[in-house]
């Protein structure tokens, strides 16, 4: 799998990590959408990684995905950003996986 990050979304993920420490991460989110095949990409940035996150190396920064959900991905995307819509988008040569992909910082439980 080949991830791309453009120059507009590696400005505004610096931006809004502000030097947090923690891992970028592709998320299949499936909270409440019924069932495991029905998710939505989401873009998260997380203090810890789970035992089944898988590591891809970027233009940019490494982003990390879970093992069991790559399945949902495709094998080139990027990661952009719209100023026109203010969002983050996942697009890939065949389709835009999310085009209005929500950008989810968690901390640390303590």
């Amino acid at each position: 799998m080949e991830i791309m990050i453009t120059a507009a979304a590696a400005e505004k993920l610096n931006e809004r990590i502000n030097g947090r420490e923690g891992y970028l991460k592709l998320k299949y989110d499936t909270e409440d959408c019924g069932c495991a095949v029905n998710g939505v990409i989401a873009l998260w940035f997380v203090p810890e990684l789970d035992a089944d996150d898988i590591t891809f190396e970027t233009n940019e920064r490494n982003v990390y995905i879970e093992k069991s959900k790559t399945v949902f991905f495709d094998e080139k995307m990027t990661i952009d950003f719209s100023k026109a819509s203010n969002t983050f988008q996942l697009k890939s040569p065949q389709q835009i996986l999310n085009g209005y992909m929500s950008f989810v910082v968690t901390e640390k439980a303590d």
